[in-house]
């Protein structure tokens, strides 16, 4: 099944109503990863908006990205807290591993690597998320141990 089969899927899940947007979008990017600009321009005729609309929603929410993303996102929270605690060694480390910098998507797709500036663990600070999954204090150390056991969701 391609993206556009995906995508007319996700859609057709919704009532054809504008207030459905959000939820659309929020869909897609579940589904694939990422909202391209075909999925953009079928959810605006989908639901009879404006490309433009679409593309302001898409813009204003952080969590929807219109850049293609890996199958596993890991993130390093960058608050207060964890940077004190040495967070940006931990993400130095997890650029060298993946070979990748923060933003970046591994070669086979498998990874994306994001910074975000809290998640509201502090207490355990460093802390890295992967998918539903909390690693509290991290070190450097840990990062290549992790990787090997496929730890990262």
């Amino acid at each position: 099944m391609g993206e556009i089969d995906r995508i007319a899927e996700v859609l057709h899940k919704h009532k054809q109503d504008p207030r459905y947007l959000l939820a659309i979008l929020l869909d897609i990017q579940e589904s694939e990863n990422y909202i391209s600009i075909e999925a953009m321009r079928a959810a605006a005729e989908y639901l009879g908006v404006s490309e433009s609309r679409v593309f302001a929603v898409v813009t204003f929410y952080r969590t929807l990205s219109q850049k293609k993303k890996g199958r596993k996102i890991i993130r390093v929270c960058m608050g207060t807290a964890c940077h004190l605690r040495g967070s940006t060694a931990v993400l130095h480390e997890l650029e060298k591993k993946l070979g990748i910098k923060s933003g970046g998507v591994t070669e086979d797709g498998e990874y994306t690597l994001e910074t975000v500036n809290c998640v509201g663990a502090c207490a355990l600070a460093p802390v890295v998320t992967s998918g539903d999954i909390t690693f509290g204090r991290m070190e450097p150390s840990k990062v290549a141990e992790l990787l090997a056991k496929g730890a990262f969701a």
